[in-house]
């Protein structure tokens, strides 16, 4: 728990933000209550505030969040110059917040906000970045739910250190925010990337909520292209799996081959078909074309990392943010991500 002499840190929460303008008002409301709370008992320094990171929404989500941040000491905002995609939102946010400690949330207020302090006792305790696991999935459908736990069981087979069941929902301190900075490389996947930053952490529980308004902004396309990122910029177990097929494909023709000439010669019960050449040459074909498909998938990806494009631009900033001043320029994977 805090210790007595310890000055309270200052907080800033990250919100990424892209069609938020159903939610917002009750996720102002909620999220001031709960500073309101954490600086009345002194877990929190009174500086501490929000950061909502506009993503290039089509609503009125950045008017909302531009009015607030005049009548709110907590409420800050940046907004992108276009739509960037929830992770580079994210990244965007972190770097440009003021605090000692920085936890991100998504807008929808499906994350319990009761576990902001159970984070910043564990944060007191000794923990640089504390993760935010939800405790079960019972408020997911069965196809998610199943989708969800079997890719991160397929991330942890290939050898990719993330934490089950954990999204975006964490705290980070200052240093290892700035560690963070340090990591430029384009294709960005937070829930991989964090847990290579090592430092001391911390796991804490929570129920996950329905959505309170709005609708989801990850549909299955978009999920899909999350779990493509996560596995091709942590892993090379896909090319490994080709190698692998590529062994078991020219083992079982050579047997096959092998079968086929002793018929031929020790037995007249050869038959002629197309079978026994089309079906090997549809097969043959169609995992040359998966190949093919997997081996691009990372050469796109080399490719947009050696364009070293910039990550994002701030449009504009509200509430008192600063622009930021880091080491390195944030580059960004130049892809359509709205």
């Amino acid at each position: 728990m805090q210790n007595a002499e310890r000055l309270p840190a200052s907080l800033c929460i990250v919100v990424p933000c892209y069609n938020e303008e159903a939610v917002l008002p009750e996720t102002f409301k909620r999220m001031t209550a709960i500073f309101d709370d954490l600086i009345a008992r002194g877990k929190i320094a009174p500086s501490s505030h929000m950061l909502f990171v506009n993503d290039g929404s089509k609503d009125a989500t950045w008017q909302l969040i531009a009015e607030a941040s005049e009548t709110s000491p907590y409420i800050r905002g940046l907004k992108l110059s276009r739509n960037r995609g929830h992770q580079i939102a994210l990244k965007a946010g972190l770097m440009t917040c003021a605090g000692d400690i920085i936890i991100s949330i998504d807008a929808d207020l499906q994350d319990d906000l009761a576990a902001i302090e159970k984070m910043i006792d564990a944060h007191y305790d000794g923990a640089d970045i504390v993760y935010g696991v939800r405790s079960s999935r019972k408020t997911d459908t069965f196809f998610k739910r199943f989708t969800a736990e079997s890719y991160y069981s397929v991330l942890k087979s290939m050898g990719i250190d993330i934490v089950f069941n954990h999204a975006d929902y964490r705290l980070m301190s200052r240093r290892a925010i700035e560690a963070l900075r340090e990591y430029d490389e384009a294709n960005l996947f937070l829930r991989g990337l964090i847990p290579q930053l090592g430092f001391n952490t911390a796991i804490v529980e929570y129920e996950r909520h329905e959505r309170f308004a709005g609708e989801s902004h990850y549909p299955l396309g978009k999920m899909i292209s999350l779990a493509m990122s996560g596995i091709t910029a942590f892993s090379i177990g896909p090319l490994r799996f080709i190698t692998y097929l590529g062994l078991m494909i020219a083992m079982a023709s050579f047997i096959a081959g092998a079968w086929s000439l002793v018929v031929t010669l020790f037995t007249d019960s050869t038959v002629p078909g197309w079978a026994s050449t089309v079906v090997p040459l549809f097969f043959l074909g169609g995992v040359q074309l998966v190949s093919l498909g997997i081996i691009g998938e990372y050469v796109g990806r080399i490719y947009f990392e050696t364009k070293r494009r910039p990550h994002y631009h701030i449009d504009q900033l509200v509430g008192g943010v600063k622009q930021p001043s880091g080491p390195k320029n944030e580059r960004l994977l130049e892809e359509t991500n709205s």
